[in-house]
């Protein structure tokens, strides 16, 4: 689940439209990605800075077969490293993928895939539609049906069925590399020097060489420094294959898997609590995450506000026992849980790398690059979570592995492009968005130049069950005068994803508040509500809807 800060998903709303990093320039290591330094500028790594990463001149590789093994050695099998190798063979390159799991510190492993497919998105979404499913069965005694109140889910059930999958994906994935002539090494990398890796496998060791280096490892979740954290914890790589149920459990971080998590195990009847350090979804828009964490509350989920652990310690009777403190006013409480789920962010896997070795450099345990995702040393690239300040999802990664693999070794020149991506935070009432969050919006263009349109609906569906339509909400954030540009959409409902997906493509080709308002929505759907919009929070007007036909 990736897909920043504390979450996969920080950054994506503070992503601004012409904003410029002052760091230092990286520079192409030498030669350069086609041994070529003519008159190259040093790139300082732009974020979205369009104008300044569509300036810089596309360096483009050539193959030398020469005495190397391979043209290209991928360090890493998931979304990225994968999507790169595959679309490298098929231009004609020489490509292994390096691949190795390390044990959670409860034995958890798994195959080939990386965090998507494995431990991430795919298994979340599937936890997350079993949740749903049982919330639709309870409302389906309204709508008619006869349905039986002892109904309840069986989490063994549904992890072997979740796993079951996982591993059909996993052999998926090993034909498609064999058929595809990538050959897979199942072994830990380190670099020896800047084109020697050494391979750690189960039968011993091997050196390989390669002309170019891709590393794309990704990360793993933080553990924090109290006692009792690795001992006792776990993290969103053991939850999806948990051998027993993990009721009453205390979710400490509030970034998007943590809330993910504590929205499906709610869905399945268990007793989750969200402890919260700082504020619920950091990198996000704050008015949308807010109301994320009210609509959780809403169903049951109680927030531990301002809160740290201090420790947990193992009872007599297996459960555990978590003293945690106030920040605010330094009180220390103490409660008991059966599962203690850390989810307070991700480290790059940079550690096992020996990237001094290469002169890689190494920012923040992540891996600063350029435009053209080239690391200080110009025949190593970085993509996926592995890169320092991009948006951690696995679309954005299989996208950039493909474009890196492309201009590589096929000619071409395009880029990726880091902003405006869209995303979605699968809570039990879903939060998608796409651009800037308003208070990223209000800082690079200011307040007086700033619209925000905004209100409240009412899903069709929601009526005869009577569920809360409280915190069903949508909003454009948008240029003031002018073309009035839109800079962001948020949206706060059911099927989340799929409605804002649809917007993001809009809102990349220039979507204005003009053509979003002569849109004609599809009528009863909530992703209509967007063309709906007409009240600015500037006017002071009541956003909430009297009539949903008129």
């Amino acid at each position: 689940m990736k897909r920043n800060s504390n979450s996969k998903g920080t950054g994506l709303g503070s992503q601004s439209r012409g904003s410029h990093d002052s760091g230092n320039s990286l520079g192409t290591g030498g030669g350069g990605v086609g041994g070529s330094s003519t008159n190259v500028p040093p790139f300082t790594h732009p974020h979205c800075d369009r104008q300044a990463m569509y300036a810089q001149p596309a360096r483009m590789f050539r193959a030398t077969r020469g005495n190397y093994d391979y043209d290209l050695v991928v360090i890493g099998g998931g979304s990225a490293g994968l999507a790169c190798a595959k679309e490298a063979v098929t231009n004609g390159a020489r490509v292994a993928c390096l691949d190795f799991v390390k044990p959670t510190p409860i034995g958890t492993k798994w195959g080939v895939g990386g965090t998507c497919v494995n431990v991430g998105c795919i298994p979340k979404k599937l936890m997350h539609q079993a949740s749903l499913l049982g919330e639709a069965v309870h409302e389906a005694a309204a709508y008619g049906w006869n349905v039986d109140d002892k109904i309840k889910p069986d989490w063994s059930k549904l992890v072997s069925s979740v796993q079951n999958h996982i591993k059909s994906v996993n052999w998926v994935t090993r034909v498609d590399l064999r058929d595809k002539k990538v050959e897979y090494i199942n072994g830990l990398g380190s670099f020896v020097d800047s084109h020697t890796l050494l391979a750690k496998l189960k039968s011993g060791e091997r050196t390989i060489t390669a002309q170019s280096f891709v590393i794309a490892v990704g990360g793993r979740p933080r553990y924090p420094e109290i006692p009792g954290a690795v001992e006792y914890g776990i993290t969103s790589d053991d939850l999806f294959s948990l051998d027993h149920e993990p009721g009453k459990t205390l979710v400490v971080g509030a970034g998007y898997i943590g809330l993910e998590c504590a929205g499906f195990l709610k869905g399945l009847g268990y007793e989750p609590t969200v402890m919260v350090r700082s504020i619920v979804l950091r990198g996000f828009d704050q008015q949308m995450a807010e109301l994320v964490a009210a609509s959780m509350e809403e169903r049951g989920i109680p927030f531990l506000r301002k809160t740290v652990p201090l420790s947990v310690e193992k009872q007599e009777d297996g459960r555990l026992l978590v003293k945690y403190e106030n920040t605010e006013t330094g009180e220390v409480s103490e409660d008991v849980f059966d599962t203690v789920l850390w989810a307070i962010g991700r480290k790059g896997l940079v550690d096992d790398l020996n990237l001094p070795n290469a002169g890689v450099l190494v920012h923040k345990d992540k891996i600063q690059v350029d435009s053209l995702e080239t690391t200080n040393v110009g025949h190593i690239y970085a993509v996926g979570d592995i890169i320092y300040g991009k948006p951690e999802l696995t679309p954005v990664a299989v996208l950039a592995g493909r474009l890196l693999a492309r201009r590589l070794f096929a000619n071409a020149t395009q880029r990726m492009d880091y902003a405006d991506v869209a995303t979605t935070v699968f809570t039990p009432l879903e939060y998608a968005c796409v651009g800037l969050s308003e208070e990223d919006a209000i800082k690079t263009y200011g307040e007086e130049e700033v619209e925000v349109y905004h209100g409240y609906y009412k899903p069709t569906e929601f009526f005869i069950p009577q569920k809360s339509v409280r915190y069903c909400y949508v909003k454009a954030v948008a240029e003031r005068n002018g073309q009035q540009r839109v800079y962001g959409l948020h949206y706060l409902g059911p099927s989340a994803g799929e409605v804002i997906q649809g917007f993001a493509a809009a809102l990349k080709s220039g979507l204005t508040v003009h053509t979003l308002m002569n849109t004609v929505g599809i009528h009863p759907t909530t992703a209509e509500e967007f063309t709906r919009l007409s009240i600015t929070k500037r006017s002071g007007l009541d956003p909430t809807p009297a009539s949903c036909c008129s």
